[in-house]
């Protein structure tokens, strides 16, 4: 794993900027900093640390339509909850923030005001946690059936809110500039991305220099975003702090035939009867159940 520190971003401390956008355009990331306020951390925290309880009270993976509890052994901590999907339909709060006309306000000039939603997800890596590494990948290989994705490199944005300081010590997100204008790459076949590390073999396989990789270093309440192309990952928690992030992804409502409406014309839209999503039995098979551990 390459030391490299540095970052190449033009970083924004005053909302979505010309530069923000061209440089999301350009490196195929962006964040921007400070978008969400103390207050607005306060209580994102105190919504994760109640989500985590509920996960841990579970004590497997479990499953409610939409909203999945990913529970795993952990040699060190015992039990861990890994990541929720769609904790919004659960949680007021967690449900406010995905319709945060902050998050619109970055989103637009980049996919336009008529968004649909498709990821909802908090994501935990405890200090000491064995299983919480993310190995290199593009998220567009994840969007399936890919013919109800369509124009993935002008509509689908991912965004992530730092609830926590973030950095390479605490298993923050390392991003690889420019990778999103390679278009979907054929990473070694591993079937997983969790629990896999960031290897540097995965990047020399597909031809491309590990040193150019980028650590993004946040602060609680900066928001950083995403091209579905471009090319990441996320290492272990070796530091003495939580490593929390709320991870909501949008697309252009026209070009995605899936999804949670989040703003028409702008105007944001609540959470209803869950939709079709990525939960291929979300109609046949709704739950509640438990899973054996780590299943989706």
């Amino acid at each position: 794993m390459t030391n490299n520190t540095r970052e190449t971003a033009i970083i924004s401390n005053s909302g979505m900027t010309p530069d923000a956008v061209s440089q999301y355009r350009d490196l195929g990331y962006a964040v921007v900093r400070g978008v969400f306020g103390p207050k607005d951390i306060v209580a994102l925290a105190t919504a994760f640390d109640r989500i985590y309880a509920q996960g841990l009270a579970h004590g497997v993976s479990y499953r409610d339509r939409n909203v999945f509890f990913n529970i795993a052994p952990d040699p060190v901590l015992d039990r861990i909850v890994r990541f929720v999907q769609w904790p919004a339909y659960i949680d007021p709060v967690l449900a406010a923030f995905r319709t945060d006309g902050r998050l619109l306000e970055i989103l637009a000039p980049l996919i336009g005001r008529n968004l649909k939603q498709i990821i909802n997800q908090m994501h935990w890596k405890p200090p000491g946690a064995a299983r919480v590494d993310f190995g290199y990948h593009q998220d567009f290989h994840f969007r399936r059936p890919a013919a109800a994705y369509r124009d993935a490199g002008n509509s689908y944005v991912q965004t992530m809110i730092a609830v926590d300081p973030q950095g390479p010590g605490n298993g923050g997100l390392t991003v690889y500039p420019g990778s999103h204008k390679l278009g979907p790459l054929d990473f070694p076949e591993r079937g997983r991305i969790m629990d896999v590390d960031m290897s540097e073999a995965d990047l020399l396989a597909l031809e491309l220099d590990p040193a150019k990789l980028v650590h993004l270093e946040l602060a609680p309440g900066d928001v950083a975003f995403w091209h579905l192309c471009t090319i990441h990952g996320s290492g272990p928690n070796t530091a003495p702090i939580d490593r929390r992030a709320y991870i909501n992804g949008y697309v252009r409502a026209a070009n995605c035939d899936r999804g949670e409406w989040a703003w028409r014309d702008g105007a944001p839209c609540a959470l209803g009867k869950p939709v079709l999503v990525h939960y291929e039995d979300l109609f046949s098979r709704p739950g509640p159940f438990y899973l054996n551990d780590g299943q989706a």
